[in-house]
Formats: C-alpha cells, structure tokens, sequence
C-alpha cells in the first residue's frame, strides 16, 4: 500500500483555512439539474449557494480539469459539515453530498490545495436531491449514492454484528468494458489489508513452535544484509525495521507500478541495500518490504507456497471460498473487479501486475473478509493468545507506542476501540475495521481510485452504533455564507511564524502567510496549510501529528517543533538560500547507485538541472542549500550532493518518504 504518512523526511499535510475567507470569492446559486462552469487559479475561493428543504440529501459532482481542488460544505448556521478532497490530483471527479435536518441555504466552498499561480477549471452540477433516509440499511445506501450507477467503477459493502452479516450490498461496476455490476460476491485486490494475514501467519507458526517473533529475520532469509543490527520478525510486522520501502525503492530505480513485480525482484533489490532508514526499534516508519520478507519467511519455514499456507490453514477453515494470495499476475480470477481512475473524459483502467505477497496481492470478497472479522470473537483458526498478541500496540526502544500494533492500527474512534486497516494499490481501495468491545465490523471495497474506504466505514460505524458513540461530534462554526469571521489568533504573532526551518540537513519547512491563513511547504512537498488548536500549535489535518511554534516575546521565532508517532523534532531557523548563486553545471553528469543498479545523467537545460533516466520522465532538480536540491518528483524528494577532498562533485544522496540517504556514485 502507498499509505501517506508523515515521518521525516517525507512531509505531506492536508490544506485548511485557519483565518478569513479570501477576497477572491465567487458566488452563484445552484439549482438541480445545471452545471456551472468555472476558471480557477490557486490562492481563490470560490462559494455556492443550495436551498434545501427539510430532511433531503443532496449530491453533487464537481469535475476538475488541471487544477486539484478541495470541497468544504457548511450547513446554514455557518457551521462545517464536511470536507471533500478525492486523490486524483487535478483530473476527475470530486463527488460530495449535503444532508439537511432542516431546511436552509447551505453553503459550498471550493478552495484549491494546488501549487502556487496554478490555474485550471472546473464544471459543478447538483446531481439529484431525494428525501432523506429513514431506515439503517437506507442510511448505509445512501452513503453509497455516488457509486451506486451503471456507467462508474462502485463499491461493495459487508456489516457485521454479534457475529453474522446484519447488511451486504454492492454499487456500481466491477468491469466498465463488460457491464458487470459489483455484488457482495465480487473479488477486489485489497492491497495493505492483507498485512494482518501475513502476520496471523507468522503467529500460527509461532504456535506450532517453527519460529519466534523476535527471531532474526536473517536466520531465515540469508539474502537479508547484515546491517550490524538484528532485525527481528517483531520489526517487521510492526513498520520499527528501518528497512527502506520496496515501492520507493522500485520507483527510484525506474519502475512502474503497473510493471511485472515478482517476489525475486524484491528480494534482490533488498539484498543489495548497504544502509538502513534507521536503527532497528528506533522509530515507525511504514514499510511494505518487512511483509514481503515475512511471506517469503512462512513459505521456507513451512515448506509451501505463502499462497498454499495461507488457503490451508486460514481460507479452507475459514470457507472463506473466494479468497487467495495472487501470486501469479496471469492467474484467472472469477468474478474478479478491475480497478479504475477518474479523468476529465471519464475513467481509466488502473492497470495491476503484482506477483508478489505478503503487503498485499489479497483477493477476497466482502462476504469471505467478514468471516475474517467474525474469526477474532468467535475462533476457529488460531487461539485468545495469538489474537491478544497480534492487537497488542508494539513499543519503540524508547518505550513508546505510536498506533500500530502487528499488521494492523489500534486506537480509538469517538470513545470507541477500534481496530483498523486500510489498502490501497492501483484503482483498488479497502478498509476493514473491527469494534471488539461491540462485536462491531465493517468491510468497505471500492475499484475507483477516488473512492475513501476510510471515510465510508466511519459514517457506516455512526449509523449502527449511535447510541454507544460517547464523544460530541458537534460542528464547530467556521463561516457564515454572508459574512467573514477570524480565528482568534493575532496577525502580529501568525507573522513571527513565517521563515524557513531546518528539519534535518536540507530538510526545509518553509512557513509562509497570506493574509491570516498560515501555509508550510516543506522540502519536496507542495505548499499546505495548518489547522490552529492554540495560539501556539497547529494540527496536521488528517494524520497524528502537529506543529508548535515556540514564540520568542514578539519578535520572529527561532524554532518550530514537528510532534509525530511518539517523536518531538525540532526545526530551527536559517536563512533563505540565494539559488543564484548556485553553478548548476558542477552537478552535471552520470550518477549511478550500486543499490539500485540503475543511473541517473543530471544535465543543464535552459538554466535548470535535469535529471533524466531511461524508463522515467525528466524533472528538475531546485537548489534549496549549498549543495543541496529539491527533486520534482516524489520519488526524488531532496538530493544532498558530497564533494571529494579536491570540493569536486563525487556523488549524492537521495531520500524521499520511506528511504533515506541512498547513495550514488558520480561515474561520468
């Protein structure tokens, strides 16, 4: 799964307004059945205006067209219902509806989360408008209302209460081509779901006594380099490794993720690695490479397939009829749904290949995962100490939790204890989550890339267990459609936040306000903004993580403290770089890493420095700091340069989300 994470150095934040609406707005009224077409440049906001009578839902599609968007809706007291931000970057549909209580104009903000002086444009038409949903199995359709068409990629649905499926349904298409719908029997790819198999597997090992979870991974996998460390089958199944990811490290080396990727491609990219992310223990980092090893660990300790272990001693007990490991990308699959993306003229295959196992390549039903789920109440294959371990949080060296336990997140949901995970590779999109305490779970697939399993669950979750949710999810007032409110936070201190900080060398958050909207843009990342929780701190919208400013009585502040999985990093300020004063063409030439097998030739064009490789598209490279760059591609986020002892260019390192300071060679 390319799961988005924040952890240095990768740094991605979610855009929110934290002060008054700017005075570039637009206003129009919408009326069912019309479509309003608009131009749009970055830094704008547009609003609209839907009368709604009491009680009806309302959807709406918003097709974006070069230019990524966001949509926030507000009921009629000016308080925010919701925001709407699909991942298709800056083609295709944002799809978002409004329910109201009672009837009132309610308010529709467009804002855009794109890079500066960026401009596209966008068409928006109210889709339909119905009554209100009234029974719970209605409520759970209606959530669905966007996908639920003959013509789109949809989704499919299983509720599971006190052991048995209270509600199953599917939307939409599984295949464009053929008009073949999805029904709770369709078989989807559920991508980093199937991270909690893997482990479970491992576990039932364990219990037979073939292995121990704090084993070396290294005793079963000698192709494992020796980094000087012991990296146990704990570090693996729990993100605390500092193994570098396989999907970044394969990007970098100039493959497609919709090339042919087996196991063995894996497992000899690992074993060329020289350096670990970071000591064993020592942080969290998400890395599906820790489950591919831990596949290829059951396969060798029990002497089959991962595919064969895995239907033996967990499907086949299980009747989880409709579910395998797909380690074979030319395999047929019956009733298999194909995946899809969202574009200006309509949808795209979203084309896969996997032949590998272990972080992902699971193919199951809604109907087959629910026996799954009823499996950690009810046990038929493993045991009460297996299940207790495999939900137990795991602790880093320094004695601290961060969420994750094995293959699988804890933590809690409006007062609730929840136990999640989610997938995403290609068009394809998952989400399971289990309430224990409830005897409570919910599967949610989609094949459309833009579908948010996450999100769809959680409102299942609200409908079903109402009266247990003990936490106020009361709306705080944000804006009112005629008038413009302010956060309480001083324009003269928001001012103090603004420079650029070092989060590690060359490393760069740079803070910047427009207006009273506070915004980061961090090395290799695009410009976002924060949400305040204080004077002092802002939240990073959508993930654990915030920011606090340490104030410096009135005068610019000195640093800033990035607060993240159990982890207090500070960033002190530096001085803006003067890029003109950079000579590009001393970082000319060829670059090979020995990790990657693979080269990169930096050249100067038009002022720029280019990098070029054989199977990727070119992008610049921009000067941050002496010696220092920020690669315009995500796979290439900073680029530090190291110089011989004659101060001529003899390599570079290059780090991005989930690999750090991989080195190559200058060869030409």
């Amino acid at each position: 799964m390319h799961q988005s994470i924040i952890k240095l150095p990768f740094f991605l934040l979610a855009f929110i307004s934290i002060g008054a609406i700017n005075a570039q707005v637009k206003k129009a009224k919408l009326i069912e059945g019309e479509s309003i077409v608009s131009e749009f440049k970055t830094g704008e906001k547009h609003q609209y205006a839907i009368s709604l009578k009491d009680k009806q839902f309302a959807f709406f599609k918003l097709m974006q067209n070069g230019i990524d968007l966001k949509v926030i809706t507000y009921n009629p007291q000016g308080e925010k219902i919701a925001e709407f931000d699909s991942p298709n970057y800056r083609n295709g549909n944002e799809l978002f509806t409004i329910t109201s209580e009672k009837p009132g104009a309610f308010l529709i903000e467009v804002i855009s989360i794109d890079e500066k002086d960026h401009s596209g444009d966008y068409a928006l038409s109210v889709h339909s408008i119905k009554p209100k949903a009234v029974s719970i199995n209605d409520k759970v359709d209606e959530l669905f209302t966007i996908w639920n068409t003959n013509n789109s990629p949809g989704a499919s649905v299983a509720i599971v209460q006190n052991g048995e499926i209270a509600y199953k349904k599917g939307y939409g298409m599984a295949n464009l081509e053929y008009d073949i719908p999805i029904t709770p029997a369709s078989v989807f790819h559920i991508a980093s779901v199937s991270k909690q198999f893997t482990v479970f597997s491992i576990l039932l090992l364990e219990k037979q006594g073939k292995l121990n979870l704090d084993d070396d991974i290294r005793k079963y996998i000698s192709e494992v380099p020796d980094f000087g460390k012991t990296i146990t089958l704990r570090h693996l199944a729990s993100h605390t490794s500092g193994l570098r990811d396989q999907w970044n490290l394969l990007s970098m080396a100039g493959w497609r993720m919709d090339d042919v990727i087996t196991k063995e491609h894996v497992l000899k990219l690992v074993s060329r690695q020289k350096e670990l992310n970071f000591n064993p223990g020592d942080e969290y980092s998400y890395c599906n490479t820790g489950f591919t090893l831990l596949a290829e660990v059951v396969a060798r300790v029990s002497e089959m397939s991962f595919a064969e272990f895995t239907k033996a001693n967990i499907f086949n007990p299980l009747k989880m009829n409709n579910t395998l490991f797909y380690d074979d990308h030319e395999k047929i699959v019956k009733n298999r749904a194909y995946s899809y993306s969202s574009a200006s003229n309509g949808y795209k295959k979203s084309v896969l290949n996997y032949a590998n196992v272990g972080a992902t390549s699971l193919f199951t039903t809604v109907e087959d995962l629910s026996l799954w789920a009823m499996n950690f109440k009810n046990l038929k294959v493993g045991d009460s100490k297996l299940i207790e371990k495999m939900n137990t949080l795991a602790i880093l060296n320094n004695g601290k939790t961060f969420g994750g336990a094995l293959g699988q997140f804890v933590g809690d949901y409006k007062g609730l204890k929840e136990i999640q995970h989610g997938g995403a590779d290609a068009g394809y999109r998952s989400y399971l989550t289990r309430f224990p305490e409830e005897n409570f779970a919910v599967a949610v697939f989609s094949n459309a890339a833009e579908f948010n399993p996450g999100n769809i669950a959680h409102q299942i979750v609200d409908i079903y267990l109402e009266d247990k949710i003990t936490i106020d999810q009361k709306p705080k007032a944000v804006i009112e459609e005629s008038q413009t409110e302010t956060v309480a936070i001083n324009e003269n201190l928001l001012a103090t936040y603004v420079g650029a900080f070092e989060l590690q060398p060359g490393f760069i958050i740079t803070v910047s306000a427009n207006d009273t909207q506070l915004s980061a843009m961090a090395t290799g990342q695009p410009m976002v903004s924060l949400n305040p929780i204080s004077t002092t701190e802002f939240e990073v919208e959508g993930v654990d993580a915030k920011i606090e400013f340490m104030t410096n009585d009135g005068k610019p502040i000195e640093l800033l403290k990035l607060h993240q999985g159990g982890q207090i990093m500070d960033a002190k300020r530096v001085e803006e770089f003067d890029m003109s004063s950079v000579v590009l063409s001393d970082f000319s030439g060829d670059f090979y890493s020995e990790e990657l097998a693979t080269t990169y030739h930096f050249t100067v064009v038009d002022d720029a420095l280019i990098a070029s490789h054989s199977r990727l598209s070119d992008f610049s490279l921009i000067p941050t700091k002496n010696d220092m760059f920020n690669g315009q591609a995500w796979y290439f986020g900073q680029v530090e340069f190291v110089r011989d002892e004659n101060n001529l260019i003899k390599g570079c390192k290059v780090t991005n989300g989930r690999v750090r300071n991989l080195y190559f060679e200058k060869v030409n």
